[in-house]
């Protein structure tokens, strides 16, 4: 089975990879008793980040006015994207070697709820897994859920792995 788990630069994201790490990849002790070929076949692993479409890059100059930034600008600031995603991507791949788990890394584009239901289509995902940033009801609704979307939209089971509680009750923190 794929698993695609989504990665962005959020506490929320980090604790979502660390649940997947804890409870689908944990090694089993049976595993250690047993010759190699006997092991039992993990899924896959793909680590994926959704980059936003720049749409244009403005800046204020005065009360009620803006200028548009040159083609150049708007490529500048693209590249930059692009680094930081595979920085992230990088990272959140250090995690899985340091848990003995490989991971592939994919960086797709487009707005992210849309980008990840298509990823996990594109990809025959059996599993996406998403934080959830915990938000009400009415916040979810104004602001928007990429959790909440996929739920809905995409063409596998989606875990969505709420954010830890800050009692202290949570098993582990967030890795980074």
């Amino acid at each position: 089975m794929k698993v695609l788990v989504a990665v962005d630069d959020s506490d929320f994201s980090r604790h979502a990879l660390a649940w997947v790490l804890d409870h689908l990849f944990f090694p089993s002790p049976a595993a250690a008793d047993q010759p190699p070929a006997a092991e039992p076949r993990r899924p896959e692993l793909v680590l994926v980040h959704a980059l936003e479409p720049l749409r244009h890059v403005m800046y204020p100059v005065g009360p009620g006015s803006a200028v548009y930034g040159a083609p150049s600008m708007v490529e500048s600031v693209r590249a930059a994207q692009a680094e930081n995603a595979r920085g992230l991507l990088d990272r959140a791949k250090r995690i899985c070697h340091q848990r003995g788990v490989s991971a592939e890394a994919v960086v797709v584009e487009g707005e992210p709820r849309e980008a990840l239901c298509r990823a996990a289509a594109d990809m025959g995902a059996g599993l996406l897994v998403v934080g959830s940033r915990g938000l009400g009801a009415i916040k979810r609704a104004f602001l928007g859920s990429v959790s909440d979307y996929c739920a809905h939209h995409a063409s596998c089971p989606i875990i969505v792995v709420k954010p830890p509680r800050d009692d202290g009750h949570c098993a582990h923190r967030a890795a980074s």
